[in-house]
């Protein structure tokens, strides 16, 4: 079992960026993902990586203002987001999966607890 602990949330202002960081623990490499979730909303897929960090997957509507990169050597996934905007407010939760890279929260085994990401207009 592996256990992720995310940090890098907080409060920004619309066209700000915040860096998300979520270190597992242990030395095996696993597939990851980022969710997050919305007051009053369901949880959304925002990006995934492989265990190499060489292949990626975005919900497309967020590819190029967020970068999902992989750290083998601190086994931590990063999650750069920039020119945020109030819709970006949320829970950011990571996750990890002992198959493969999904946009699909089901598929995802271990969760971290989260980080708030507030975004401000």
């Amino acid at each position: 079992q592996v256990q992720l602990v995310e940090s890098g949330g907080g409060s920004v202002q619309a066209g700000g960026s915040l860096r998300l960081s979520c270190a597992a623990s242990g030395r095996r490499f696993y597939p990851m993902g980022w969710f997050r979730q919305a007051p009053g909303k369901e949880r959304e897929f925002v990006a995934a990586i492989d265990r190499s960090g060489r292949n990626t997957e975005y919900n497309y509507p967020l590819k190029g203002r967020f970068t999902i990169s992989k750290d083998k050597s601190a086994n931590t996934v990063y999650l750069q987001m920039n020119n945020l905007n109030p819709d970006d407010t949320g829970v950011y939760q990571c996750a990890a999966t002992n198959s493969f890279v999904s946009s699909s929260s089901g598929d995802y085994e271990y969760w971290g607890q989260g980080t708030q990401v507030t975004v401000s207009s």
